[in-house]
């Protein structure tokens, strides 16, 4: 059977707590002090730690100090004051903090000789860089000065001399190469006026016009524009193109015939040449016997050379009827690249001639001959060197 006491009755004034025997220690009810047993805390009465703590003793009085500084509870009653944390901060650290004063968005810090008013968290900071600004005026660059009639970027001057492209000629520009009307120059962006006379290293150079020439080159000519062990060059099948300085784009070895462009536009140069963009070019390859369909899935999936790991795009017979005409695709640039492929797989190339290189192809193009680009052609040349 459970009894339970009922909302609202007292308790009794004497309990039994453990083996106590009861009416040993009376309760002391809340309020109240005890009589007896003096010199003893009164049974049920809670002392804090603070009140102990550094206490001294004046006369017959007992002064209490606390270590939080609170005040120490003087009021007789069993449970001494405690002060809220949150009273100590405010009163410590809120209450001691200094005044800020926030300036308005029509104060006169914050606005300038015009009038114009600087909100915002950089407002004092753009107030500043006015002033700085006003106080010493900064010179405007040569690239924002307004330009005369014709003029023209040095660095473009000197790419379309067709001596280099604009991003290597800024470095010419940088180390004193490039004087104007015999003073150097060192600006990157100075412009040159018509009837100035531009030198390079020493040179007198000038700016030509764009010129593009596409040759199909023939067997036994040498890519390069000058070569005393060479017997012929391929600069002498395109002598009478024209009167401007052009130069190669790319090379083609002494055995290897199909296309290759002529030009002295530097920057469209180094665009079709680097390979990071990846221009297309497609080879007619002759060998010496059938190529097995798993060496043409070998070359797809890549081939170990002595220089590096080589991936063609994509690679085909050219007729099934005659399985020693292959077609490769390939982006890469290197050296004799179809050739050292095929090599390593232990076939011997008879033939390799190039049939489209950046969207160009040899149709109406006889072997040894060159024509101009069209001016359609130009553009698909310069919209997918950008």
């Amino acid at each position: 059977m459970i009894i339970r006491r009922e909302r609202g009755q007292e308790r009794p004034d004497k309990r039994t707590v453990g083996n106590r025997e009861p009416g040993t220690r009376p309760r002391v009810k809340k309020g109240e002090s005890a009589s007896s047993d003096q010199g003893r805390k009164p049974y049920g009465s809670r002392t804090d730690s603070r009140e102990l703590t550094g206490g001294k003793r004046d006369g017959k009085k007992k002064v209490l100090k606390t270590t939080s500084g609170s005040k120490p509870n003087t009021t007789g009653s069993s449970r001494p004051f405690k002060e809220r944390t949150s009273d100590v901060f405010r009163r410590n650290v809120i209450e001691k903090r200094p005044e800020r004063k926030f300036e308005g968005a029509d104060s006169d810090q914050f606005v300038n000789e015009t009038g114009k008013v600087l909100r915002g968290k950089f407002g004092k900071q753009n107030l500043n860089n006015e002033f700085n600004s006003a106080k010493r005026p900064l010179t405007p660059r040569s690239s924002q000065a307004k330009r005369e009639p014709g003029s023209m970027r040095l660095n473009r001057y000197i790419a379309n001399a067709g001596l280099c492209s604009r991003r290597e000629a800024d470095t010419f520009i940088a180390t004193g190469c490039v004087t104007i009307n015999g003073k150097i120059v060192s600006e990157m962006g100075h412009q040159v006026l018509p009837g100035e006379l531009v030198s390079f290293n020493g040179r007198v150079i000038s700016a030509e016009k764009k010129v593009y020439v596409l040759l199909n080159k023939p067997k036994g000519y040498v890519t390069t524009l000058e070569d005393p062990h060479a017997d012929k060059t391929v600069m002498e099948l395109i002598a009478n193109a024209c009167t401007e300085r052009i130069y190669p784009v790319g090379r083609l070895d002494k055995s290897t015939t199909g296309l290759l462009l002529f030009t002295n536009d530097g920057d469209m140069t180094k665009r079709l040449t680097h390979p990071k963009y990846n221009r297309k070019k497609i080879y007619h390859v002759f060998l010496d016997r059938a190529v097995s369909k798993n060496h043409l899935q070998e070359i797809v999936d890549g081939v170990n050379l002595e220089d590096g790991f080589v991936v063609a795009d994509s690679v085909s017979y050219v007729s099934e009827d005659d399985k020693k005409q292959v077609g490769i695709e390939i982006h890469s640039g290197k050296n004799k690249i179809v050739r050292r492929i095929f090599e390593h797989l232990g076939y011997k190339v008879d033939k390799l001639d190039r049939v489209y290189f950046c969207g160009l192809t040899k149709k109406d193009l006889p072997r040894g001959r060159w024509r101009y680009l069209t001016e359609e052609e130009v553009s698909l040349l310069k919209m997918t060197s950008k």
